[in-house]
């Protein structure tokens, strides 16, 4: 297990859920209206349009999501505890606000943790809901076809290293990182389970706490979102030097199709 006060995992113990990239000031998250975000007190990024990624999910315990199926959840296997009957957790999904009207709310019914997970390495989860979302869903890379360029993140985690819940999803790009540039800023990198992104050089955009288990993802052949990879861990957040790292989703595609079987999505 990593020791979790040098590499922090987005998850969130508070429940908050956006990106280190986008450093908002006091009281933008609450005062802001629907839109991209012009402000400069968003470094990095914008706010996503409403419907712009569908299939976004926030999860209560404080971590992100995209819908694998209508009725299933990918998420980061260090965000649940263990595989089960489990009805304690609530999707948001619909919404870029969270706290609009329109917002769909479902519970869930059974996690499967990732097997074999011990807190290095294959952190994936699927959450199966108790209806579907009626929402697109987001396709998974099942070859590393495109593990490289420019991805796409969203979350509604915290704007600082630290801080809090925000109201509104971010989103922002980050360039891939290959292994070896990854490998020497984290020695425990898992090569081959885990792929990074993030301006190394100069930091300033990446995940945080409560992005845990949201994905990474950027267009296909055909122009359509794939996910990449799921929001993971790092060392701190958006540090020079310090890329995130993110479940290399297509190592495990085919186990992530199983164990959405086994859900029966």
């Amino acid at each position: 297990m990593r020791n979790p006060l040098k590499h922090l995992k987005r998850a969130s113990a508070l429940g908050a859920v956006a990106l280190a990239a986008f450093s908002l000031t006091p009281g933008t998250a609450s005062a802001a209206t629907t839109g991209p975000e012009p402000s400069p007190s968003v470094v990095g990024g914008t706010r996503a349009a409403q419907g712009e990624f569908p299939f976004m999910v926030r999860l209560s315990m404080g971590c992100g999501g995209a819908l694998y199926t209508q009725d299933i959840v990918l998420t980061a296997a260090h965000c649940v505890d263990g595989s089960g009957r489990d009805n304690s957790i609530t999707a948001t999904a619909g919404v870029v606000d969270l706290q609009s009207s329109s917002a769909i709310k479902v519970k869930s019914t059974e996690v499967l943790q990732a097997p074999g997970y011990n807190g290095t390495g294959k952190d994936w989860a699927l959450i199966k809901l108790a209806k579907p979302i009626n929402q697109p869903t987001l396709k998974i890379a099942e070859n590393t076809n495109y593990n490289k360029g420019n991805f796409t993140v969203a979350g509604w985690g915290a704007a600082v290293e630290g801080g809090g819940q925000q109201r509104y999803l971010l989103k922002a790009t980050v360039p891939f990182v290959d292994d070896a540039t990854c490998k020497a800023a984290y020695s425990e990198l898992v090569t081959g389970e885990e792929i990074c992104a993030g301006n190394v050089e100069k930091g300033g955009v990446d995940t945080c706490q409560g992005d845990s288990g949201g994905p990474m993802f950027r267009k296909d052949d055909s122009g359509q979102w794939i996910q990449v990879g799921i929001v993971s861990w790092g060392d701190g957040c958006a540090r020079p030097g310090k890329p995130g790292v993110y479940t290399e989703v297509s190592t495990f595609a085919k186990d992530i199709k199983a164990g959405a079987a086994q859900l029966g999505g």
